[in-house]
């Protein structure tokens, strides 16, 4: 039996819940009250200090309101608060000093994580980090829609 194709986005997904997954299961195996999807917002906040909603999205690469689903849970927990700005439609936050030990906390779950990475990608021969920056800016200059609209085609007679 031949494997079927699941189709790069799904593909995709199960490669994000494996990675997900696993680190998910350091956290909770030291005790750490932390999520996958918080670092790159934990991680900006540290070298910005502040940052406004929208940038936070941008640099993960994921929808305002996905970004505003993220913040709100990081300031149920307590690791994110809002700054006070002059302009009412900013929404910026900050760590919080709870979010700030955090970060000084796991940072050795965060080295681990990088090297693990590297180790895998040099396992597999694969640049996967590089591949998937590569492919980013690439979407980013034509995007997958396009690119699938171009390669379609239907045969004679087919109603679309």
């Amino acid at each position: 039996m031949t494997p079927v194709d699941v189709g790069l986005g799904t593909a995709l997904r199960a490669l994000i819940h494996a990675l997900d997954g696993a680190v998910q299961r350091v956290y909770d195996a030291h005790g750490v009250d932390f999520r996958p999807r918080f670092y790159v917002v934990l991680r900006h906040l540290e070298e910005a200090g502040e940052a406004p909603v929208s940038m936070l999205a941008e640099t993960a690469g994921v929808s305002q309101p996905a970004m505003t689903q993220t913040i709100a849970k990081m300031l149920e927990k307590g690791l994110v608060a809002p700054v006070r700005n002059s302009d009412g439609r900013r929404h910026v936050v900050t760590l919080s000093d709870k979010g700030r030990l955090l970060a000084a906390d796991i940072a050795p779950v965060f080295a681990a994580t990088r090297r693990a990475a590297e180790k895998l990608e040099a396992e597999t021969g694969v640049d996967l980090s590089g591949a998937i920056a590569k492919t980013l800016d690439a979407l980013r200059t034509d995007d997958f829609a396009a690119r699938i609209e171009r390669e379609l085609s239907y045969p004679e007679g087919h109603a679309r």
